[in-house]
């Protein structure tokens, strides 16, 4: 038996009867850990448990605060530190094996500590939390005291660990970091100091990090400023400036997994990506360790990323989710690589024993192995996990030596109660829920997912064996409950079927019946008692619509196994009838309910309100629900949903919760009397409760902690043990019987109990010959499922249920089916002649389905989708139209002018205008407020000239101007308008008529106001050249509207002259486009919809009937037409000739003229001579009247040519006006984004300089933390050295004072005494064993407490020794030995406490030269920083007084020698051009007079200078002359320009070639349009050939569902019979075209190269064939 540390919390136990701990199972979920050389422990729940590797010995401590968080243990002083789960969280230190508590450390933590680690050397614990602090804190927990202690927000950390050698190291690792924290100590105080190790990349390699506080590589900009660092140009003034980096700067680093220290003080850190990296803990140098070349591993795979580390002498050993352990044998900076161990499962943990005999593997599942390097047989199982978590838990009857679990895996697990020792295990191979084990025999049953219950013979717990399988349905089983005498066992579905079946045995577990309750079963209670010979049988279930719950309580008589062929239907239904089912509601809901023994009472625990309710069940019966009304109420004190149950007698009442308490009640008073916390609300509580049959025996299973509780009874007051215990005596009296005979025939009927053997009617339907069935019940029988798969016990039953029913009713069903087949005949007619009608008149398939419901459900299926995709069109319009009027608001509503374009008539020339929006309110008020306060700094610089300027020198000034006064007035009405020149403006705005008076020059704008002002001024600028230009363009688009509209009516005229003269010709006619009018995209016409409008019937009817009544209006008119065929018979139906009409005019023939000539008589001749003179004079007037009409239309036509060409050249002028108003704009854009740019450029240099500010008040500070520091420890050290030269003085005072001391004897005596005096006792120092040396790679550790402890001890012990009589010299009083032994102790203590203190003043030393040598640093940075100002306040005087001015020059204005421009203007000025001039009239003054000077001078050199000039200029001609020859030479003549030399007809040839031209062009027009029309007819013909394939494709899909159908038939039976052939087939398949596109790769990446290299040759052939052209 485990032995258990108790808790003494009376808060956890009610009244006098008390329960007791005897074990606790669990596996580790956290790392184990060492508590000595042979003792483990790890956390399970509530409990940590500790596990003796020699004995197996279990010893439990348990946490009186619920789940155990985090723990450590040190093993020098052999204490386990953890730390709980509530809020503001404690750490309790335990020591071992005594699991007392030595202390209590409480902090300022809020929620939880995620790490804990002691120091190997002193009395140190490092402890790290999680949200909100992520602090790290030192704590003596010796003396309950925090050292010191400091957070870093944000920071996960994952592992933390002491330097083994060094306690002043420690190592904290996450998945992104690596950092080391340096304790350091002065006296009493601690200070912590931590330094983050810089990571390589994920390729291994290391990358240069540039420094981003005072970056040295900056370019130096000498056009746009001073280069900002990014933390500047990002506005960054604060810490994070310090660390900031862009997004492209960061580069992925190594994910550390795992670190472990060395004997050297370094570190070996294992990465995600496979690398093993090496850090130095002192310089923080991190080396990449490769594989040597030649180091293989076993199996000749790579390794891969360690996750898990420990470290071995010589190297590493790790692990990773392969589960295989590696030996890391590292050599300087390399390392080989050797396979140690395989495990089955994947590595979570790896620890040594402090004497590094035994390394201890952790599984991923919990399981616990030990590796011994030097034993044959290495591995050893220490604790082998179960698959899983406890699922359930029971007791084997009865109850007090063997229980049962199972897991969600399938693994059932039987444990001996003693020690919790696993006795066995089975795999069931399938998810198990829930396990029960019988009362009346050694049985046990698992329910399953699959539906299934397996029975289980556990008479031998050693060799548990499944029996029988009953399968129900294809619902999981979720319940399974025995009746207290183990007559039935009641299993629940999760589809709310409850089965009773029959829990003996010898009835091979038969399946009496089932009942249906609700949807959800959530708990089955029964009674079973002595005296009844009923079964009462309860069942909870919930009701969500009303928020109770629904009980159904029913009653089963104990002979039902006899007579249960008439208590079910055919289907195996019980009948509400004879079972005595009645249904019941509660208002409240429940989460469980027990039905109690005695008065009929109901016990539920309610799930919304912590209260445990009885009801009482009325004794009169009655017909549907009764609602039952609480008759007792008490408060459970127990939080989250419960679950309750009864003891075996039926007199306690057993609650659980999620808090984890459990709780005895009386079932009388609903009182407690017993309470424990087995469990903590953290895991979720309990999950299950098992009571043994006499009581003494509880086991309570976590749901979350994975911990398994075994509870006894301490002790019971009352009569509570005696009313058990006699109980359960005279029931197992009474079973006594029943269990051997069940027990007797497991044993001889062992062999004969089949699993696979199907219930007792399956047998006995399959014995029975089949009923004969005629050819009518065949096709309609039940297809009977392959025998590879097994039916459910439910679907047995309908089966036969269904072939009774057949054999019941064939007469009347072959009457049926005779009636189908006609039927059917007569509707394959009907299916037949409709194929054979038109498409338009063919029905659907659906149509003929005689099953009108499936038809009625084919219709709401098809008006479903219908829906569906009206309403998906409707939110897709919905979407679009949204979207349509965003942009529509946007780009057209909101603009005040809107964007359009204007085109001329006959050129390619488009206009486009300014699109504007209009001004906002603060818009205007910012523009109103900057023009004002131009207008009065303006004032303000007139009155100051005033002021400034004197009267004389105005006087003077009118004087020397008076002959040109008028010039100077318009000269200074220009300068009081613009004020600013052109070149100086920087924009040509002022030739659009803007005032540009109030613009300050670009030399002036030094403020961040001014430059904000100027920016507004140029936006109005803008705007003001923009309205100009749109008012000239909407000038022109009226003028266009206008040349339109005349246009429009001079071709009407020009219609009717081309009517009249019946001419061929076009009229042209102008129209806007869609460019000129953009709202017409906003509009839908009418000739823009290509679909057919829809009209509703309603409407169609009435325009078909108005249309009816007009046609029949035309063909019957009411009045006679002759007066209407008389005027167009006589007269043309015209009452007037009309000029225009001459042309149509038409002089009827004499009828005589159809006569031959020689048959007129005389007036016949002269009426044919007034016919042919009218027709002459018709003629005549004919010809004059067309030649009138074509003067007007050539005159009209050449009107609108020239009004037109007119535009056009307008328009060009708009054209250039809009392009000189897009470089104005363009102009002032450019200024804008100049200021804008210099605004950005100060915002960044003030924020360097807020940011160096911060940055030096932050240095600052530190620095004033470094000289306090320097101060506090000089004060130390001073103070420490005044106790240490007091000690040395006391030391040398005791050691000068021994003769004086001892003057009174001889002098002899004394010298010997003096010599007894100085000599000191020889102490061993602590060092491990020889045999340890050699394993153990860290060896002793130095400067621990504990060894300067025990070595004082052993002086003082040696000491004593020294202090024996038999050590006296002789002749000594002993007296003055006794005195001599005090003053050599003192002497002793004293040498003692001065080396102590000579180690303390070392120490403090180093901690004042540490804290001098960081406040040097700090000076260094502010010096640093000091200089980096004065830098940045010179760029940023520089950059305000050096503008950036934009100047318009003038093409030629400025010239420069031999054409090189000069780019660098560093020492170049900018200065005012009326400067110059003044300057130049001066220098001209100047240069008249000594040119007047020089002229005599001039006229004596000027014959020779002629000579001279003559002789260059011959020389320059003849140079000219022979160039002129060479080029002559040289000249170029192409075949073109031989052939217009050489040929004297060249136009004629031109001309010849042209018409040649435009003949081939008309043939080729001509096979194009035969091309056309031939690709017509073949796209009508594959419009042919599409619908007789839809047609066909139609056919075929109508034929497709039948196919689905034994598609889907054979898809079965291949499922069942060749699954395995297919799966081989497809795989087969699947390589040979894996090899087919590797092969086809190969060969497209050759033809490729092919293709390239040919390339290549015709380029190379094409350059050969360019002509060269290189000078002769």
């Amino acid at each position: 038996m485990a032995q258990i540390r108790e808790r003494d919390d009376a808060s956890h136990q009610g009244g006098s009867s008390a329960l007791s701990l005897r074990w606790a199972q669990g596996f580790p979920k956290q790392n184990i850990h060492f508590v000595n050389d042979n003792t483990i422990c790890y956390p399970s729940g509530n409990y940590i448990i500790f596990i003796n590797l020699e004995t197996k010995k279990r010893t439990l401590l348990s946490c009186a605060n619920g789940i155990v968080g985090v723990v450590a243990t040190n093993v020098p002083y052999e204490i386990v530190a953890f730390s709980d789960r509530k809020l503001k969280p404690l750490i309790h230190i335990y020591s071992f094996p005594e699991l007392m508590r030595k202390n209590k450390l409480k902090g300022n933590i809020l929620l939880d500590y995620t790490l804990l680690s002691f120091s190997y050397c002193g009395t140190y614990l490092a402890s790290y939390s999680s949200l909100p602090e992520f602090e790290l804190a030192l704590w003596n927990w010796e003396l309950n005291v925090i050292l010191c202690k400091k957070s870093q927000l944000g920071l996960d950390v994952s592992q933390m660990t002491f330097n083994p050698m060094n306690w002043h190291q420690l190592c904290l690792s996450s998945s992104s970091s690596v950092s080391v924290w340096t304790i350091e100590r002065s006296n009493q105080e601690h200070y912590l100091k931590a330094k983050s190790v810089k990571l390589p990349q994920e390729d291994g390699t290391f990358f240069n990090e540039t420094d981003i506080l005072f970056p040295s590589t900056l370019l130096k900009d000498p056009i746009y400023g001073p280069v900002m660092p990014l933390s500047a140009i990002a506005g960054l003034v604060g810490e994070e400036a310090e660390t900031f980096r862009p997004k492209d700067d960061v580069y992925p680093l190594l994910h550390p997994t795992m670190h472990c220290w060395t004997p050297t003080s370094d570190l070996y850190v294992g990465c995600e990506e496979g690398h093993l990296l090496m850090i130095n803990a002192e310089t923080l140098k991190v080396t990449v360790l490769q594989k040597r070349e030649d180091a293989t591993l076993l199996d000749g795979v790579k390794l891969i990323s360690p996750s898990i580390l420990v470290y071995q002498k010589d190297g590493i050993i790790a692990s990773g989710i392969d589960g295989v352990l590696y030996s890391f044998i590292v050599k300087d900076s390399k390392y080989s690589v050797e396979n140690l161990l395989t495990m089955k499962e994947p590595v979570e943990h790896l620890v040594f024993s402090p004497n590094y005999k035994t390394l201890l593997i952790q599984t991923e599942k919990g399981s616990i192995y030990g590796y011994t390097f030097d034993e044959k047989t290495p591995l050893n199982k220490i604790l082998v996990a179960c698959d899983g978590n406890f699922q359930a838990v029971d007791f084997i009857t009865p109850g007090n030596k063997f229980f049962m679990t199972i897991t969600a895996s399938g693994e059932v697990s039987i444990w001996s109660m003693e020690d919790c020792t696993c006795l066995s295990k089975l795999y069931l191979k399938t998810a198990t829920t829930t396990v029960a084990c019988s009362p009346s025999s050694f049985s046990a049953a698992v329910g399953t997912m699959d539906g299934c219950v397996y029975f289980l013979d556990i008479q031998d717990e050693e060799y548990p064996e499944v029996i029988h399988k009953s399968f129900l349905s294809e619902s999981p089983v979720h319940h399974l409950v025995f009746d207290q005498l183990g007559l039935f066992l009641f299993a629940g579905t999760a589809e709310g079927k409850l089965f009773i079946i029959n829990a003996k045995p010898s009835s091979l577990f038969k399946i009496l019946g089932f009942t249906e309750s609700g949807k959800e079963i959530l708990q089955i209670s029964t009674v079973s008692i002595l005296e009844r010979d009923l079964v009462e049988v309860m069942v909870l279930s919930p009701l969500p619509e009303t928020g109770g719950s629904r009980l159904e309580i029913f009653t089963l008589p104990k002979i039902l196994p006899q007579v249960s062929t008439g208590f079910s239907d055919e289907r195996g239904r019980l009948q509400d009838e004879l079972v005595h089912k009645f249904l019941y509601e509660t208002e409240h809901a429940l989460s469980s309910a027990v039905l109690g023994f005695q008065n009929n009472r109901i016990y539920g625990f309610c799930s919304q309100v912590p209260y445990i309710c009885s009801y009482l069940i009325p004794e009169t019966e009655h017909i549907g629900v009764c609602v039952l009304k609480p008759f007792q109420k008490t408060q459970s004190k127990q939080y989250g949903p419960g679950r309750l149950s009864l003891s075996f007698h039926g007199l306690w009442l057993m609650s659980i919760a999620k808090c984890g308490i459990l709780c005895f009640r009386d079932t009388m008073t609903l009182e407690p009397f017993s309470r424990y916390r087995s469990h903590s609300h953290h895991g979720q509580g309990i999950q299950s409760l098992r009571i043994s049959m006499d009581g003494q025996h509880i086991l309570a299973s976590g749901k979350d902690d994975a911990t398994l509780v075994y509870l006894k009874w301490r002790r019971l007051t009352g009569n509570l043990a005696t009313e058990m215990t006699s109980y359960c005596r005279n029931v197992l009296t009474f079973m006594i019987g029943t269990m051997e005979e069940e027990n007797n025939y497991l044993t001889t009927h062992h062999g004969s109990i089949d699993l696979a053997r199907e219930p007792e009617h399956t047998h006995s339907n399959e014995s029975q010959p089949k009923p004969n069935i005629d050819s009518s019940q065949e096709d309609l029988q039940i297809p009977e499922e392959s025998h590879h798969k097994e039916r459910s016990w439910i679907e047995q039953k309908s089966q036969e249920a269904i072939k009774n029913e057949i054999k019941l009713f064939s007469q009347k069903r072959k009457d049926i089916k005779m009636g189908i087949k006609l039927l059917t005949k007569t509707i394959v007619g009907m299916m037949e002649e409709n194929e054979e009608v038109d498409s338009i008149a063919k029905l659907d398939e659906e149509e003929f389905a005689l099953d009108l419901e499936e038809l009625e459900r084919l219709q709401d299926q098809s008006e479903e989708e219908v829906a569906k995709i009206k309403k998906d069109a409707e939110l897709h319009n919905l979407a679009k139209s949204y979207l349509t009027e965003l942009i529509k608001e946007e780009c057209w509503n909101s603009m005040a002018v809107k964007g359009r374009a204007l085109k001329c008539f006959h050129i390619p020339c488009t206009v486009e205008n300014f699109p504007m929006k209009e001004r906002t309110a603060e818009e205007e008020e910012e523009l109103k407020t900057v023009l004002q306060q131009r207008k009065i700094e303006a004032e303000c610089l007139k009155l100051r000239k005033e002021i400034i300027e004197s009267q004389s020198a105005m006087a003077l000034v009118k004087k020397l101007h008076e002959e040109d006064d008028e010039e100077e007035e318009e000269e200074n009405k220009i300068v009081k308008e613009t004020n600013l020149p052109d070149y100086l403006l920087g924009s040509l705005s002022s030739e659009f008529g803007v005032d540009t008076s109030l613009l300050p020059s670009q030399l002036e704008l030094h403020s961040r106001e001014e430059k904000i002002n100027q920016i507004v001024l140029l936006k109005d600028i803008i705007y003001k050249v923009k309205t100009a230009f749109n008012s000239e363009f909407n000038a022109a688009y009226k003028q266009k509207e206008y040349e339109i509209a005349r246009v429009k009516e001079r071709n009407v005229r020009i219609k009717e002259i081309i009517l009249d003269l019946e001419l061929e010709e076009i009229v042209w006619q102008p129209e806007f486009e869609d460019c000129e009018k953009p709202e017409r995209a906003l509009v839908v016409e009418d000739h823009e919809i290509e679909v057919q409008k829809y009209i509703k019937p309603r409407k169609k009817t009435k325009v078909d009937v108005l249309t009816h009544q007009d046609t029949d209006r035309w063909l019957h008119p009411q009045g006679s037409d002759d007066r209407q065929r008389g005027l167009m018979d006589m007269m043309g139906g015209v009452l007037e000739v009309k000029k225009e009409d001459i042309l149509r005019m038409v002089i009827p023939e004499p009828p005589f003229m159809s006569k031959s000539d020689n048959l007129w008589t005389e007036d016949e001749k002269k009426q044919f001579k007034e016919y042919e003179k009218k027709v002459k004079e018709l003629n005549e007037e004919r010809d004059k009247y067309r030649k009138s009409l074509e003067a007007e239309l050539k005159k009209l036509q050449n009107s609108i040519q020239e009004s037109t060409q007119s535009f056009d050249e307008h328009l060009k002028r708009l054209f250039e006006r809009r392009v000189k108003a897009e470089m104005v704009v363009n102009q002032e854009e450019l200024k804008i984004n100049n200021l804008v740019f210099s605004l950005l450029l100060e915002e960044e240099l003030n924020s360097r300089e807020e940011f160096l500010n911060n940055y030096r008040a932050k240095k600052q500070e530190e620095k004033g933390q470094t000289t306090e520091a320097i101060r506090k420890a000089k004060e130390d050290l001073d103070m420490y050295k005044e106790h240490y030269d007091n000690l040395v003085a006391e030391d040398k005072v005791l050691d000068r004072s021994f003769k004086k001391e001892f003057s009174e004897i001889p002098s002899n005596q004394v010298e010997i005494l003096y010599k007894l005096f100085k000599r000191r006792p020889r102490v061993h120092k602590h060092k491990t064993q020889p045999d340890s040396t050699s394993v153990v790679p860290f060896g002793e550790r130095p400067e621990s407490g504990k060894l300067n402890k025990d070595a004082f001890v052993q002086l003082m012990k040696a000491m004593d020794d020294l202090d024996n009589i038999t050590n006296m010299p002789e002749g000594l009083d002993p007296s003055t030995w006794e005195h001599f032994c005090a003053t050599r102790r003192i002497k002793v203590e004293n040498e003692f406490k001065v080396k102590q203190k000579s180690a303390g003043l070392t120490e403090i030393g180093t901690f004042l030269r540490k804290r001098i040598e960081d406040d040097e640093s700090v000076q260094h940075e502010i010096e640093r920083v000091l200089r980096e100002l004065i830098l940045l306040q010179e760029d940023k005087v520089r950059f305000q007084l050096d503008l950036t001015i934009q100047i318009l020059l003038k093409q030629g204005q400025i010239e420069l020698e031999n054409f090189q421009l000069t780019l660098e203007y560093s020492d170049a000025i900018l200065i005012n051009k009326n400067i110059i001039e003044d300057l130049n009239s001066v220098i001209r003054t100047q240069g008249q007079k000594k040119v007047a000077s020089m002229m005599e001078s001039k006229d004596v050199h000027k014959g020779i200078y002629q000579i001279e000039w003559e002789h260059k200029k011959m020389e320059m001609e003849m140079e000219d002359l022979n160039q002129k020859a060479w080029d002559i030479q040289m000249l170029f003549f192409s075949r073109d320009r031989q052939k217009y030399l050489n040929e004297p007809n060249y136009e004629s040839l031109i001309a010849l070639q042209i018409g040649i031209m435009e003949q081939t062009i008309q043939v080729l027009d001509k096979t194009h349009k035969k091309n056309v029309e031939h690709c017509k007819k073949l796209l009508r013909k594959l419009g042919k050939v599409s619908n007789k394939k839809d047609t066909a494709n139609y056919n075929l899909s109508c034929n497709l569902q039948n196919e689905l159908v034994a598609v889907s038939e054979r898809k079965e039976i291949c499922d069942s019979i060749g699954t395995v052939l297919t799966c081989e087939k497809i795989a087969k398949e699947q390589f040979e075209s894996r090899l087919q596109q590797q092969k086809l790769t190969s060969i497209s990446k050759q033809q490729a190269e092919q293709i390239s290299i040919l390339q290549a040759e015709v380029e190379r052939l094409r350059m050969r064939t360019f002509p060269a052209l290189v000078q002769l």
